[in-house]
């Protein structure tokens, strides 16, 4: 499918850098507003991506790389002979902004390995390398599009959970990238998208991606997946990825491994759509990756408007580990690892 075709269904760009600063669409006021936020520090851009102003793990990642820009920028600035020195203070604040998506943390290392090569002012060296990250994780989308439609037979739908497109990455998507590219190959004819509780990603995110794409969807419930399924109305389950420990094992966003239970029950395949930079070699499965616990109101309350009784606790766990051995396929722009294991993990990213 030629790119260009496929970019008809690309239209949102949600990470952005304009003429000396980063500039990120709110996501905290989709669908009803396109609020876009200017920052021009680490510190901004840190609680940007704690307070979920930008969200998703490769977009957290895009967004930490110009971070250390505007970063490096101001300590050369104040310290023209000690900036690097100076830099490690807001680095610390970025890598601390969220614990569990890995991209993170990459993105930080590429962009701190440069560090030592730059001589003089490092603003236009570093902006040159996140730049080149930015456009890296748009193209790896596009292959991972490519790489993701080409499993799916010609079916009715697929079903989705979490936002994995434009918004959360460089542009395009990982999971629904490949739900672009299979929209536009006539592979799929229609979307199911998980509302996502309890920041609600699919309602206000996957679903605006969608419309705004005009690719035919329905939201449904995220308890409504396993009827779904047993009514055959799909044939994958399509997610993404914040972290793939070296074995397989896929941490998203909760609720994923529930869709992959449901799916093995009823024959509907488990696709995983991530970017290689989300693989951890150094964490050998899912025990030990980090699962990110985020504040109890989101779940008592929407739209700062409490729905639950006065005194109820609630447990919000941000994300949930799925076996490698539920995952059908994991896709990368590296190429496909079909059920993945240790091995197969391993050969992958030596290639």
């Amino acid at each position: 499918m030629p790119k260009t075709l496929m970019s008809q269904h690309d239209s949102i760009r949600a990470v952005e850098w304009k003429d000396n600063h980063l500039v990120l669409l709110d996501q905290r006021k989709l669908p009803h507003n396109e609020q876009y936020v200017q920052l021009y520090s680490a510190e901004e851009t840190a609680e940007a991506i704690r307070n979920m102003v930008v969200r998703g793990a490769p977009a957290i990642g895009i967004a930490a790389a110009y971070a250390v820009v505007m970063a490096a920028r101001k300590s050369y600035k104040q310290y023209p002979h000690d900036w690097r020195k100076r830099l490690e203070a807001e680095i610390e604040i970025l890598q601390n902004a969220r614990p569990t998506a890995v991209n993170l943390m990459w993105a930080l290392r590429r962009m701190c390995s440069a560090l030592d090569e730059v001589q003089g002012d490092p603003e236009e060296p570093l902006l040159e390398l996140a730049q080149r990250l930015h456009q890296e994780d748009i193209d790896a989308n596009y292959r991972m599009g490519e790489l993701g439609s080409a499993l799916i037979a010609p079916s009715h739908g697929v079903l989705t959970h979490c936002n994995t497109g434009s918004l959360a990455t460089g542009g395009y998507g990982t999971a629904l990238g490949v739900i672009r590219s299979a929209y536009s190959n006539g592979k799929i004819q229609h979307v199911y998208a998980d509302e996502t509780r309890p920041w609600w990603q699919g309602s206000r995110l996957t679903a605006w991606e969608l419309v705004k794409d005009k690719i035919p969807a329905h939201l449904l419930c995220d308890s409504a997946a396993a009827h779904l399924m047993k009514q055959g109305k799909v044939s994958w389950v399509i997610v993404g990825s914040d972290r793939i420990a070296a074995n397989g094992d896929v941490a998203n966003k909760i609720g994923t491994y529930s869709l992959a239970v449901n799916a093995r029950y009823h024959g509907v395949k488990f696709m995983v759509v991530a970017p290689t930079s989300t693989i951890d070699l150094g964490t050998a499965n899912g025990a030990d990756i980090p699962i990110e616990e985020r504040p109890q109101e989101e779940v008592l309350n929407v739209a700062n408007q409490r729905i639950a009784a006065h005194h109820t606790l609630a447990w919000n766990p941000a994300f949930d580990v799925t076996p490698a051995s539920l995952v059908d396929a994991l896709v990368t722009e590296k190429g496909v690892v079909e059920c993945p294991t240790t091995e197969k993990i391993a050969a992958l990213m030596a290639s």
